[in-house]
């Protein structure tokens, strides 16, 4: 299985359409999970258009968004857990937030946005992985989205790009 992985999309308003990179690798994805702030619902539809979508909420999502999706979710593919969640909130870190939020629940891979800031890391024997964004890379060198392939083992990895468009 090969899951896209975008968060932090902010569409209309950082970019009008969804980057030809992320395209191109969307049409070979079995899914595609989105970790908020999507902003409407259209880049839902959009994204559909491409592979099935799951997602969270994030801040800045409107009604149509909390009609479709909770603030957190949890995706088991075989032996793999993954937690979703958009990481938003008051005080703490954001990979802090995202770690207390699934604190009480078996999950190997925990994926999380909000900040912008590509992660990829272990603590605590799980795995945090924000995707970056597609679409607002805000103080990052460039934009960005991540993969999972999930066979025999699990490839986790950012793949970043320098024009939105």
């Amino acid at each position: 299985m090969r899951i896209a992985i975008i968060a932090d999309t902010h569409m209309p308003k950082r970019a009008k359409s969804l980057p030809k990179k992320l395209i191109e690798e969307l049409v070979n994805v079995d899914l595609i999970l989105h970790a908020g702030d999507w902003q409407t619902k259209d880049v839902w539809q959009e994204l559909t258009r491409y592979a099935p979508v799951e997602g969270v909420i994030g801040n800045v999502d409107n009604q149509d968004l909390h009609n479709l999706f909770g603030k957190r979710q949890v995706f088991d593919f075989g032996k793999l857990s993954i937690g979703l969640i958009h990481g938003d909130g008051k005080s703490k870190t954001t990979e802090k937030r995202a770690l207390d939020a699934f604190a009480f629940e078996d999950v190997d891979i925990i994926i999380f946005g909000h900040s912008h800031i590509p992660v990829l890391k272990e603590q605590d024997d799980i795995i945090l992985f924000n995707p970056g964004s597609p679409t607002d890379k805000r103080r990052q060198p460039m934009y960005s989205y991540g993969i999972i392939e999930i066979q025999e083992t699990i490839l986790l990895k950012h793949v970043f790009f320098e024009d939105k468009s």
